[in-house]
């Protein structure tokens, strides 16, 4: 090809994917199903730990791959690259650090080609947080804390959680999902007996109660079938050995034994679970680096299983993301069973308990919590003072994004190799110390002394902290109720602050409370305010999520349902009735508000 006609094709190429699409995302952009057949749900995923036999930053690069075959950067230019060639193809992409370090990298035009899958549904984000969090060492303030991200919309939206490699799980992470507005999650460790009891008594999938103190809280719950790896036999991605599927005129032509033994394992799986939609996770740890592999003997499967079809065979193949299954789920109109209590320990195996790491590397751990003490304070002192320079929000940023990575599955649980937490200890001091100097500039602004020495210890462990001994205590002060909370206080957007309040008690020590805002920040002058989701990413409003029948109400639903707010979003566009900023918390309640001032 001629270089004028290169040009030209690119161009064309250009103009195909970058034109406005008149598809949507989210449910509606979701597959046709088969009523009459055993939908099967084809997720390509690749699951991209953010640290744990390499750094970060090996990981991402693709550096030191002696160690372990990682390199997310390549695997990201590889996906996208592989979506574009066909409509048909669906990737979910998981943890929000690596696919944060590739964007900002990206050319315009690649940011464009991305968003406009994003906006088809094609690219879907599934989990939603910086990193993939462990469910038993974590402070859920700083699990919220890594949610805060708007930058593709409404169609970047996570719907579902995917907890896939956390080791159990906690009914607390099933609420804060509830509370962003999340329709439901999935996840692949659970205790042995627990999931053998629960495939012979088909309640792999159920909805989870998800809160004592709080009624109405719950959340559809999903196990996957066979751990969150490839089908057994059916990796066909370069970090693996399993035969691809050879369909050509040759001897080695092996599509029939493929396709019969995928529908034998497809009848196994559907077999555990009451409905004719099951999903089947196409991926694993790093993969997709060569994507091309995956989609090429995929797009294969999907076309020769569905030929069987015209011969009478009931199983219907598709690509497909945990969101479009979920949705099928809740349009069957079935009833569920009910989950109260954690998952907690897990065990894969008998007298194999995953319990070390609930206190393994100790002083990491405390670590952890001195980081996110230290990100809450400079947020609310940054508020306080104003401080909006870009060094400020530099250094803050960054705090908030490596308190992202220490909530990960292998940061604070210390399940990482030794470089890896020699990497994760730099990273957090670097980023503590960035944050207290916005802490000290706020600080001498808001006590007027210019030249102030405000200084934090790190040291505090060992008992050593020596300027301590002449300094001086700030008074501290606090006008909400005693059983409250200011969770969060931290600028949102220009001329807006995000808040979160929380009533601390349970129902069985605490009452219900009720304060208003604007007596609390009646020197900010005249406020707007609205309710939004726990995350601060969608207007209360707004929020609607999929209602599930338990099984123990005896009923099916007949339609479709949904659910809203359990209570009236509290908004007022710059009004002075201080009634209409009364908040009431009930125990455990998080409530989140978005401040705009003059």
């Amino acid at each position: 090809m001629t270089y004028l006609g290169r040009i030209l094709f690119l161009s064309i190429l250009l103009v195909v994917f970058v034109k406005q699409s008149e598809t949507v995302c989210g449910y509606e952009s979701c597959p046709e199903t088969k009523a009459n057949m055993v939908n099967i749900h084809l997720v390509p995923h690749s699951h991209n730990d953010v640290g744990w036999l390499k750094t970060v930053d090996q990981t991402y690069y693709g550096y030191k791959n002696k160690i372990h075959h990682a390199g997310v950067q390549y695997i990201l230019d590889s996906v996208v690259s592989q979506l574009l060639q066909d409509p048909n193809r669906r990737f979910i992409q998981v943890e929000t650090a690596f696919f944060a370090k590739w964007w900002n990298v990206q050319s315009e035009t690649m940011k464009k080609l991305v968003t406009k899958l994003v906006n088809e549904g094609r690219f879907e984000f599934t989990g939603g947080a910086w990193s993939m969090n462990d469910e038993a060492d974590v402070n859920y303030q700083g699990v919220i804390d890594q949610f805060l991200n708007e930058t593709f919309g409404s169609c970047g939206r996570p719907r579902v959680g995917w907890q896939i490699d956390t080791f159990g799980h906690s009914r607390e992470q099933a609420a804060i999902f509830a509370h962003m507005g999340y329709d439901g999650q999935f996840f692949s460790r659970m205790d042995h007996n627990d999931k053998d009891t629960r495939m012979n008594d088909l309640t792999m999938e159920m909805i989870w109660d998800a809160s004592e103190s709080m009624s109405g809280v719950s959340l559809f719950s999903g196990m996957l079938y066979n751990f969150y790896s490839d089908t057994p036999g059916f990796c066909f991605d370069i970090l693996c050995t399993d035969e691809p599927i050879i369909d050509g005129d040759s001897e080695e032509n092996n599509v029939k034994q493929r396709v019969d033994d995928f529908i034998s394992y497809a009848k196994n799986v559907s077999e555990v679970y009451i409905t004719n939609h099951i999903m089947v996770p196409m991926g694993g740890d790093f993969q997709y680096e060569d994507a091309k592999v995956n989609y090429k003997n995929m797009d294969k499967l999907i076309k020769y299983i569905n030929e069987r079809q015209a011969s009478g065979s009931k199983y219907n193949i598709f690509y497909s993301t945990p969101s479009c299954y979920l949705n099928s789920l809740h349009q069957s109109l079935e009833s569920w069973p009910n989950k109260t209590q954690d998952f907690f320990p897990y065990a894969h195996e008998k007298n194999s308990f995953w319990t070390g790491f609930f206190t393994s590397r100790p002083t990491q751990k405390r670590f952890e919590r001195d980081g996110n003490h230290m990100l809450q304070i400079a947020k609310q002192l940054s508020v306080l003072a104003n401080l909006t320079s870009e060094q400020h929000n530099e250094d803050l940023d960054y705090l908030r994004q490596v308190m992202g990575v220490m909530q990960h599955h292998d940061a604070i649980t210390g399940t990482e190799k030794q470089a890896v937490l020699d990497d994760y200890d730099r990273m957090m001091y670097e980023a503590i110390a960035g944050a207290s100097n916005n802490a000290r500039d706020a600080l001498r602004i808001l006590t007027k002394m210019p030249n102030g020495e405000f200084e934090s210890c790190l040291r505090l462990n060992i008992s050593e902290c020596a300027f301590t001994k002449d300094a001086k205590s700030l008074p501290d002060f606090n006008d909400l109720p005693q059983s409250v909370h200011l969770l969060t206080l931290e600028f949102f957007s220009e001329n807006e602050i995000l808040i979160r309040f929380e009533h601390f008690l349970d129902k069985s020590e605490g009452r219900v409370i009720s304060f208003n805002i604007r007596d609390i920040f009646d020197s900010l002058g005249d406020l707007a305010i609205r309710e939004t989701s726990l995350d601060g990413n969608m207007p209360l409003s707004d929020k609607k999520r999929f209602k599930f029948h338990a099984r123990e109400s005896g009923t099916k639903p007949s339609s479709v349902e949904y659910s809203t707010a359990q209570h009236k979003p509290l908004e007022a566009v710059k009004s002075d009735e201080a009634s209409l900023f009364a908040v009431t918390l009930y125990p455990m309640q998080i409530r989140t508000f978005i401040i705009k001032t003059e």
